[in-house]
């Protein structure tokens, strides 16, 4: 393999859609189908996708197995967006609380930096059943967290909610100088199920307001909504309007609220909100203007909602997932990938197949690079990969390069294919005019 430093370009701007879904699913199976979750038809293309879960089934036993493997939900996202050229850049699990995080394939090299955390606010700081799961990662040079949360549940409990919340931004701490904590990042969203209820409103009165689709009644009494009011922290999260049904509670399998003994009043618990790091005062006389500001001026982010809903197609939890999607709209720090990737030549391999790429851990083989020799190096490095660790089905492949000191793939190479193999040609399953390489070139 040839390993160099990619020449960097200046700077240019891009806006780019990201997919946002919250889901309490009720520790069900996922259903067999979630093209209409993702919105797969869409006529606008998707550039990144977060995904955050809560109440996955962890029973004992089924947690210890997701430990091992992907869990079912993990399986059938990856499944459903590799073939559409989308990649799991990064997870994480706690208990019942998923959060995963999908990239267009083209996007990868541009996102650097990926770091994840947890905080446990069930049974006093015990438990894992509640709290909050993040990723935060750079995108083009834009430092983004996204953090999905689960807080304390029932109707008066308004105030420990955002005790809650508060605890997490508190406690969850990342290694990066000029990004220690969740709100230094330039983009925040916050989003799970935060169980705010619906106060005061007698059930007829709500029931009715949602028949009549007249949601607006119920916005002054919404706890989210009174608590941004007393809380300023809470007042820098920006949402969309409520204009969609509750998401909570729900018959299974239907579209009735609940009907059993408890009989649970209908509440927005399922919400997506945002924050745009503010920008921070001038300086005062005789003071001087920081590098982060600086950066803030030359480089803006803005972010917009276009649609935030629920979709009521799905019935296998007591809660409707809820869908938001944004336009990211951003002066790219970043324009070329540190590194470029290209195979040399002709590969063979034994059978043919066609291969998915779902996360930087699906991979077939590897050979190593000094993450300091690139760096430090703009020279061309040429590496081999022995023709022992050549794949053995033939197929469309790629060749990434993952970093360790960032966490993240930061180069990739166009398709390429590895034909089939001597072996293969002797046995006259291919023509025999094919060779096989085994260099591949990086620069």
């Amino acid at each position: 393999m040839q390993v160099g430093r990619s020449s960097s370009q200046g700077p240019s701007k891009g806006t780019f859609r990201l997919h946002m879904v919250t889901w309490n699913v009720g520790t069900a199976e996922p259903p067999s189908d979630v093209a209409s979750l993702l919105q797969l038809d869409s006529e606008n293309a998707i550039d990144l996708y977060v995904i955050g879960l809560q109440e996955v089934n962890s029973t004992p036993l089924r947690f210890v197995a997701d430990m091992a493997f992907e869990d079912s939900w993990s399986q059938l996202l990856m499944t459903t967006l590799a073939p559409v050229g989308y990649v799991k850049v990064s997870s994480i699990r706690m208990q019942g609380l998923l959060l995963l995080v999908f990239s267009r394939q083209a996007h990868v090299p541009f996102i650097r930096d990926i770091q994840t955390t947890y905080t446990r606010t069930g049974l006093f700081g015990y438990w894992g059943n509640k709290g909050g799961v993040s990723v935060r990662l750079s995108f083009y040079g834009h430092m983004l967290c996204f953090l999905n949360c689960h807080l304390a549940a029932h109707m008066q409990y308004a105030t420990q909610r955002v005790d809650e919340f508060e605890y997490i931004l508190d406690s969850q701490d990342f290694d990066m100088h000029n990004t220690p904590h969740v709100l230094d990042h330039r983009v925040v969203f916050w989003f799970g199920d935060l169980n705010f209820r619906i106060a005061d409103h007698g059930m007829h009165f709500i029931r009715s307001a949602i028949n009549s689709s007249r949601y607006n009644l119920l916005w002054d009494r919404d706890q989210l909504t009174m608590m941004k009011k007393k809380e300023a922290f809470l007042q820098e999260f920006e949402e969309g309007p409520l204009s969609f049904r509750p998401t909570y509670k729900f018959d299974r399998f239907s579209d009735t609220y609940d009907t059993s003994g408890k009989k649970r009043k209908p509440a927005w618990t399922d919400r997506i909100l945002w924050r745009v790091k503010p920008k921070a005062p001038p300086p005062e006389e005789g003071e001087e203007q920081t590098a982060l500001q600086d950066e803030d001026d030359e480089f803006p982010v803005k972010v917009s909602q276009d649609t935030y809903n629920c979709d009521m197609v799905y019935g296998i939890s007591d809660h409707k997932p809820v869908i938001g999607t944004f336009r990211l709209e951003l002066k790219k720090k970043l324009d070329t990938p540190l590194v470029r990737v290209c195979a040399e030549g002709e590969w063979s391999a034994d059978r043919d197949a066609m291969v998915g790429f779902k996360s930087a851990t699906d991979y077939v083989t590897y050979t190593w690079v000094k993450d300091d020799e690139v760096s430090a190096n703009d020279e061309l490095i040429q590496v081999y990969v022995s023709k022992e660790e050549i794949p053995l089905l033939g197929g469309e492949y790629l060749l990434c390069y993952y970093s360790s000191n960032m966490q993240s793939i930061v180069g990739i190479s166009p398709p390429f294919q590895i034909q089939e193999s001597k072996a293969a040609i002797e046995q006259g399953l291919v023509p025999e005019n094919i060779n096989g390489l085994d260099k591949l070139t990086a620069n």
